[in-house]
């Protein structure tokens, strides 16, 4: 019997969406309890939780990008790429979603040191942040090694599945831009199935097109770890429909 319950929903309101995977791993150091403490509040996108936003009302995007695209990356881990496009892209607003409490905590480090100011982060699930997106309103999203889920009977856990995709499409504009990047073979497979069902279409004219990593691309620690294991990191690239 599946542990799936779509239909249900939690006394709040929210509906009943299964989390797999880590909210904390380690104890955190001295500072990284004072981030969480100091900075995280100050930079949420906004209401995003069910508690606080019970009606689901949309954050307001230009009180915090003004006219700047916007640019979503969907489970940063350490936060090395997301600061990344911060630090090249000032013109351009970014939000982060992240449930595992230390990489957030990683990540207020870098905001501290690399001093931007058109990053927000959302200590939790992206798909609460989906909830909150004006349709239409994102033009770039990341998606840099998710967690694989090996096993057959997690596939459904990963996030390129229909429930995930279909509501990322809605809040993404036509031509927006979806990279995912993976070292698990099957994850593409699923990938290239499951994405372009959702609305989107693959780039790659050719094999080069998705084993080279993008231009403005910067490793991650998951991709050294990938590479230190022999995996082999593939680029994919997709538009919004």
């Amino acid at each position: 019997m599946s542990d799936e319950k779509p239909d249900l929903k939690h006394p709040s309101g929210a509906p009943w969406r299964n989390f797999y995977g880590r909210f904390k791993g380690h104890t955190l150091r001295g500072s990284q309890q004072v981030y969480l403490k100091e900075d995280l509040e100050s930079l949420s996108p906004g209401a995003v939780g069910w508690e606080e936003n019970p009606e689901r009302e949309n954050l307001d995007l230009k009180g915090l990008f003004g006219d700047r695209p916007l640019w979503l990356e969907i489970g940063f881990g350490g936060g090395e790429h997301l600061i990344h496009q911060a630090v090249q892209n000032p013109d351009v607003g970014l939000i982060g979603a992240e449930p595992y409490i230390n990489g957030v905590a990683m990540l207020l480090g870098k905001i501290r040191e690399a001093k931007v100011s058109n990053l927000r982060v959302h200590a939790g699930d992206a798909r609460d942040v989906f909830d909150v997106l004006p349709a239409g309103s994102v033009s770039k999203v990341f998606l840099n090694y998710p967690d694989p889920w090996p096993k057959k009977r997690h596939h459904r856990r990963r996030f390129v599945t229909p429930e995930h995709l279909e509501a990322l499409a809605v809040v993404m504009h036509a031509g927006a831009e979806l990279r995912v990047a993976t070292d698990i073979e099957d994850y593409v497979r699923q990938t290239l199935e499951e994405v372009p069902r959702a609305g989107f279409t693959w780039t790659a004219e050719t094999s080069a097109d998705w084993k080279e990593p993008w231009s403005d691309w910067v490793s991650t620690r998951y991709e050294q770890k990938a590479l230190r294991e022999g995996r082999v990191p593939h680029y994919l690239t997709f538009t919004r429909k």
